[in-house]
């Protein structure tokens, strides 16, 4: 019995020590690529806050600024909706009225096998000029990359049939809440860029403290430290899929490069890799932190899983698309724009980025050796207060290096929280710390989820839009909030 305890003893130990080794090396790699992002963030803040935008009246439609420099012609709202019929009608609703005024079409792409969806908004599509219902040439669900080519093959049949040409397409999801004064940014900024996303900003729904929450805080962050700083260094910006406007010149050379369409349909993040092409085509992409007249923040909002199942379903079809699938579709692309402007250190940054948007796998792999080396050592605390286990140190190199994590550790959970706080208040700041956790185990979960994906893609050749869905209370919120 005593040899068998003692043999356990070793086991244990020796496995906590080498995975918390292989995690603590890898948490600290992490952590210092975290912490170099931030300090040039914190080192670009008058040029982000020279790029911040305010809205006034003269951007509105009928305004001083309306034909000088802005785009003309109406806008595209490409909408892809997949058994949406609980919410599509509300959210077109809201969208009508939130831009009574300005000149657009909204297009909806649905599927001829979801005759739920397509009855939803009949009443509305027959009624107002302003929707487009658009039905795609097969049964559902394809891809979203394949729902927007559909819409953009429309919307070259009617740019034809009326002689009138479109000044830009806007992507949004059905459960989303519109800000008023969202289209005046578009037509403002797409005057000098060719993509520009607004900030995203996820509603935390009572219930959704946790894992609805989770999404908060890292839009929150995402989208107040990371895109900003993108922008300001003038690297491809990831389109986030909602909330993002593209000129039609830019839709155009995408559809050139891909056979007429400009959407993959064979992508889980068909948006995310047009933000990178954007840039890899020399095209200009901006992050804008707009403020209305009253100062208020012009953003996109919409709702988020608040089941656990579901969160990891959603985070693995990401990391699926953009670590995975999107490292095939891209590779490390050169970035011409940026290059002329500043040599080899700017195409490296834009490769930096890149490689930060695609470690979510191994940072997972980390992250969990360090969970396991964690109860290995909690087993081993109870092995030396209960069976006599040897009392086994790891030495002052590794205490060193477990000291530099824990300050690094605490220096990026004081920043999420600090950046939930500016954008949900300080309650919420607060609870971003113990959401960390719900974080870290979405995830592991997904990236385990998304190998698995990846590989059964490959195997299968077929890849399927495994969307979110969204029952009725999805993006019901208010109309006038959008802070």
């Amino acid at each position: 019995m005593e040899y068998i305890s003692t043999a356990m003893d070793s086991l244990v130990w020796m496995t906590a020590r080498e995975l918390l080794l292989f995690a603590a090396i890898g948490i600290l790699l992490i952590g210092l690529d975290d912490l170099l992002f931030d300090l040039m963030w914190l080192g670009t803040r008058r040029k982000r806050r020279a790029m911040a935008v305010h809205v006034g009246t003269d951007d509105l439609p009928g305004g001083l600024l309306s034909g000088r420099g802005v785009p003309d012609g109406a806008l595209a709202i490409f909408l892809p909706a997949w058994d949406e019929h609980e919410i599509l009608a509300d959210t077109l609703a809201r969208m009508l009225a939130a831009w009574d005024g300005e000149d657009f079409c909204i297009y909806l792409g649905c599927y001829p096998n979801d005759e739920r969806t397509i009855l939803s908004v009949s009443h509305l599509v027959s009624a107002d000029s302003r929707l487009r219902l658009v039905v795609a040439d097969r049964d559902g669900p394809t891809t979203k990359g394949h729902n927007l080519n559909q819409m953009w093959t429309a919307l070259g049949v009617d740019e034809r049939t009326t002689g009138q040409r479109y000044a830009g397409v806007i992507l949004h999801d059905a459960e989303d809440i519109v800000h008023p004064l969202e289209l005046a940014v578009y037509r403002r900024m797409l005057a000098a860029h060719s993509m520009v996303q607004i900030p995203v900003q996820a509603i935390i729904p009572d219930g959704g403290l946790w894992v609805s929450g989770h999404y908060a805080d890292e839009f929150a962050e995402a989208h107040r430290k990371e895109l900003p700083l993108r922008s300001a260094l003038g690297l491809p910006i990831p389109s986030a899929g909602v909330g993002c406007a593209l000129s039609r010149d830019a839709v155009t050379l995408l559809a050139m490069e891909r056979d007429g369409l400009p959407f993959r349909p064979d992508s889980l993040t068909e948006d995310y890799e047009i933000g990178i092409l954007i840039g890899t085509y020399g095209l200009s992409a901006a992050f804008v932190d707009a403020r209305g007249p009253d100062g208020s923040p012009i953003v996109s909002r919409g709702e988020f899983p608040n089941q656990l199942k579901a969160s990891v379903r959603q985070k693995a079809r990401w990391v699926t698309g953009i670590a995975l699938a999107g490292w095939g579709h891209l590779g490390w692309p050169p970035l011409p724009a940026v290059t002329a402007r500043s040599g080899k250190l700017a195409t490296l940054l834009g490769h930096w980025m890149l490689w930060r948007d695609r470690r979510g796998p191994l940072a997972a792999v980390v992250i969990l050796a360090g969970y396991v080396a964690l109860a290995l050592l909690l087993l081993h605390l109870a092995g030396r207060e209960f069976l006599a286990w040897n009392d086994a140190g790891w030495g002052s190199a590794m205490t060193a290096l477990l000291t530099v994590n824990a300050v690094l550790l605490v220096w990026r959970l004081a920043w999420r929280m600090i950046f939930t706080a500016q954008v949900h208040g300080w309650r919420q700041g607060l609870c971003a710390l113990p959401r960390a956790l719900v974080a870290n185990m979405v995830a592991i979960s997904a990236s385990w989820q998304a190998v698995r994906n990846y590989i059964r893609m490959i195997r299968s050749g077929q890849v399927v839009w495994a969307k979110t869905h969204h029952g009725k209370k999805s993006g019901l919120a208010p109309m006038g909030e959008h802070i």
